[in-house]
């Protein structure tokens, strides 16, 4: 068979109405830019009818692939299945509920025919509830900063939407890491990126599967797999409090062979109260990572695979 120029792919939850939309969008846009090509769908288990609508496609498309993970494994695990199960010369990935905009293919693939291995998307505005966005912004902030990352890819308004080359999905294979980022694990591999600006759509039907509680442990998920300087800063932190305690511990004993010294109950408190408090937050960052540890060490795989389809 001819190894398809384009492979696109997209992890699917809770997008049984949405489907049958996506895939004619796809193949609208997609076959006039190339002669060959593949759409993956993904199954992350969702609480819908997803994988009946990607058995209907597949029948019906002998482009379109399905693949059914066993249980609910996250979208970053659905996107690495899709990469390790992709054959194209490109791979396009793109989120199922058309907020990203399958007219943009032509744009991706121009500016990966410049030479670039990574093409991101920048959204010009975010679709999304005022709440969640100032949350990926606020995201995206503490990132960089425990990063130091501060180039173009750091930008908030990036997504999942983009296109890699197949150098770089082979590279992609190769990381290990038992918790991932798609986007997070791209800036690490480097490669030669570029980007293009698109407009962020409203979502075609329904409501995101990401709760406010989700997004949250996305986003300690995220920080703590990819760096660790957390842990450092509290290493300073508790430098710092120790310096100041000791500074203070002078300063009394010297107010009290000089002008006398009252001490009350209420500072002793407070300072208890925040001691243990900054103690139990760093044992908490550090439980964190150890039970990184222990997730990576089991050697678990990132996905498992129930059914698969073309």
């Amino acid at each position: 068979m001819a190894v398809p120029q384009v492979s696109i792919i997209s992890p699917v939850y809770g997008a049984e109405k949405i489907i049958d939309e996506l895939v004619k969008q796809i193949i609208v846009n997609i076959n006039p830019l190339v002669t060959d090509f593949e759409i993956i769908l993904i199954d992350d288990c969702g609480p819908d009818e997803s994988w009946l609508k990607i058995v209907d496609h597949c029948k019906k498309h002998p482009f379109v692939k399905g693949i059914k993970l066993s249980r609910n494994f996250g979208q970053h695990s659905a996107i690495t299945a899709g990469i390790d199960y992709a054959t194209g010369t490109y791979l396009i990935i793109m989120d199922c509920d058309l907020q990203d905009d399958p007219k943009y293919f032509k744009q991706l693939l121009v500016k990966a025919s410049e030479g670039y291995d990574i093409v991101y998307t920048v959204k010009t505005s975010r679709k999304h509830p005022f709440v969640k966005n100032i949350s990926a912004k606020l995201f995206n902030y503490i990132f960089n900063l425990l990063t130091n990352n501060s180039n173009i890819k750091s930008n908030t308004n990036i997504g999942s939407y983009s296109l890699i080359s197949r150098k770089v999905a082979e590279a992609f294979k190769n990381i290990n890491d038992y918790h991932r980022h798609y986007l997070m694990v791209l800036r690490w591999l480097g490669f030669n990126s570029s980007y293009i600006e698109i407009e962020h759509k409203e979502r075609f039907i329904g409501k995101s599967g990401y709760t406010l509680t989700k997004l949250i442990k996305h986003g300690i998920d995220g920080i703590t797999s990819q760096s660790d300087r957390l842990l450092r800063i509290f290493i300073g932190i508790g430098l710092l409090i120790s310096s100041i305690s000791f500074l203070s511990i002078i300063l009394i004993i010297t107010l009290y062979f000089v002008n006398g010294f009252q001490s009350g109950w209420a500072s002793m408190v407070i300072l208890i109260l925040f001691s243990t408090g900054i103690i139990l937050t760093g044992i908490g960052i550090l439980g964190i990572y150890t039970g990184k540890i222990f997730e990576q060490t089991k050697n678990r795989p990132k996905y498992l695979v129930d059914k698969i389809l073309n």
